[in-house]
């Protein structure tokens, strides 16, 4: 039996004859997929779904109006604009669909888990999959707090609904168009689940920096000592792998606000990429996929309703969603105190970068604009292999306004709790992509736990000849997993010293152009935090 809402749809101007499943549970939405031939269920309780042609974001076809709300608070170079006029169009035809539709499910969520700075979203759906997802995703409020659930922003997401490009101003059927001053997101021509959540994360990173509330593409997690940890990292570098630690407490894998006594998560769920899960190095995440609730897409399953996480033809990008419940010792009340230390990950595909490095406020923040790593297959469409890339703050598909804006929010917080900085190369060693290997799991796990534990405070330390950080000489923590210590020269690695030199060389400069657009942002100590060629290792 669906539960009512306390304020329907006609209230909101949205006029349907469809029945209306609101607020279902996940095991009753689960049900709903199964009846409606949606998925099919794993042996071991998931939910198992295929998302079409469409198995990453469609970056391209988001928009966001123009108007007066947003003309001068938008960062326009980097977002894609819709006319008034063209989302008007959109909005009917969109609402005639609705009208249309047998069934529909609504879920209505918090984004954001600190009361202050959370905002009420409903989200519309025909595929009762999506509505599981996003609720999985999202804050589910308690009972009491339902029965007075007003939203503040909705989202009605049609994958059925084809977009026309002349009349709704769309480069293609496909269509992710956010209103900020109607409070009205509309997703079109797309069955990639995503999409839903990182309009939610793209809403807050608009709302919070006015509240003085720094919004974060990050994983977070609490050691014994209590501290906090924050990871910043684009899809793929080991976000959610990292900070699912059974000796750490996960407040979120994803999506965060710094406020000026939490770090909170956006999210009440996790969005992990499956694709060759490795059930020893990541126990905790492995066990989601022999859970009832979790969500996997385009993960392939035989007729016996076994899966195969090594098996990448249905897409690169398989992903599970399930809510944060489901690891180990996790935050009840997804937050905690600020941070200690600021991990800022990279999959560097050139082998350049050592595996770790500490960072100064000025490296920090010059290396958060820069936000490099290497796109990993399949997070985007058109991405098949890893390639350099820059996306500013670690994040720059959702981040609305200038990266300035949150350049600035960080380096005020990192001055103001005396937090330490590091730099974590996830990425290729022993040469670039195509010949070094990925860097080995155990060691990543090894630095990291040695720098949030304090290990590395009283280690000896060399300058990188050309990125200016500091890099430890060695670290007693790798020894004790039988690891050498030449892992942390990354110069030391290459076969071909020339060939490393050379290398280097070229991601400084890679650096160096990427950063001009953000030169006359920040001042001097950020400008002279840029590396420098050199020709050998120190």
């Amino acid at each position: 039996m669906s539960a009512s809402l306390s304020h329907s749809l006609a209230d909101q101007g949205i006029e349907t004859n469809a029945t209306i499943h609101a607020n279902l549970d996940s095991a009753q939405l689960t049900e709903h997929a199964l009846a409606n031939n949606e998925g099919r269920k794993a042996k071991h309780g998931p939910l198992v779904v295929e998302t079409g042609k469409h198995t990453g974001r469609s970056a391209k076809d988001k928009f966001i109006v123009r108007d007066t709300e947003t003309e001068n608070t938008v960062w326009w170079d980097n977002n894609a604009s819709m006319t008034p006029d063209h989302f008007a169009a959109l909005k009917e035809d969109f609402l005639a669909a609705v009208g249309e539709k047998d069934t529909l499910y609504v879920a209505d969520l918090f984004g954001g888990s600190q009361p202050e700075y959370r905002v009420k979203v409903r989200v519309i759906n025909e595929l009762a999959w999506h509505n599981q997802f996003i609720r999985t995703m999202l804050v589910r409020p308690s009972a009491d707090e339902l029965e007075s659930f007003v939203p503040e922003y909705t989202i009605i997401d049609l994958p059925s609904f084809r977009a026309d490009p002349e009349r709704h101003g769309t480069r293609s059927e496909t269509v992710v168009a956010v209103n900020l001053s109607e409070k009205l997101i509309l997703i079109g021509g797309t069955q990639y689940a995503g999409e839903m959540k990182k309009s939610v994360f793209g809403v807050l990173n608009y709302l919070l920096p006015p509240q003085g509330v720094m919004p974060m593409h990050c994983s977070a997690n609490i050691g014994p000592d209590g501290k906090t940890a924050v990871f910043f990292g684009l899809s793929g570098t080991g976000k959610t792998t990292l900070s699912a630690d059974a000796s750490r407490t996960l407040i979120g894998d994803d999506e965060h606000g710094w406020s000026d006594d939490a770090v909170f998560n956006f999210e009440g769920g996790c969005y992990a990429k499956m694709i060759r899960l490795d059930p020893k190095a990541e126990p905790e995440i492995f066990a989601t996929t022999q859970m009832e609730g979790t969500v996997l897409e385009n993960v392939v399953m035989d007729e016996n309703g076994e899966i195969d996480l090594d098996d990448n033809s249905l897409a690169e990008n398989t992903r599970g969603a399930y809510p944060l419940s489901s690891i180990p010792n996790t935050s009840e009340k997804n937050l905690g105190p600020v941070p200690s230390n600021v991990v800022m990950l990279t999959a560097d595909a050139f082998g350049v970068l050592p595996p770790i490095s500490r960072l100064t406020p000025n490296q920090a923040m010059y290396h958060f604009l820069s936000g490099y790593t290497a796109k990993v297959a399949g997070t985007e469409i058109g991405v098949t292999e890893p390639e350099a890339t820059f996306s500013t703050c670690f994040g720059a598909p959702f981040m609305p306004r200038h990266p300035s804006v949150y350049g600035n929010l960080l380096k005020e917080r990192i001055a103001k709790g005396e937090v330490q900085c590091w730099l974590l190369n996830t990425g290729w060693t022993g040469g670039k992509y195509g010949t070094g290997h990925r860097m080995p799991i155990k060691a990543t796990r090894a630095l990291l736990n040695a720098a949030l534990e304090g290990k590395l405070d009283d280690v000896e330390y060399r300058k990188d000849p050309n990125f200016g950080f500091d890099v430890p000489v060695s670290v007693p923590a790798l020894a004790e997993k039988g690891i050498e210590q030449t892992i942390l020269d990354p110069r030391s690695t290459w076969s071909d010293k020339d060939a490393y030199d050379a290398t280097a060389h070229k991601l400084v400069q890679l650096f160096v152009d990427n950063f001009k657009p953000f030169a006359d942002h920040v001042d001097q100590g950020v400008r002279d935090a840029a590396p420098q060629p050199a020709t050998q290792a120190a």
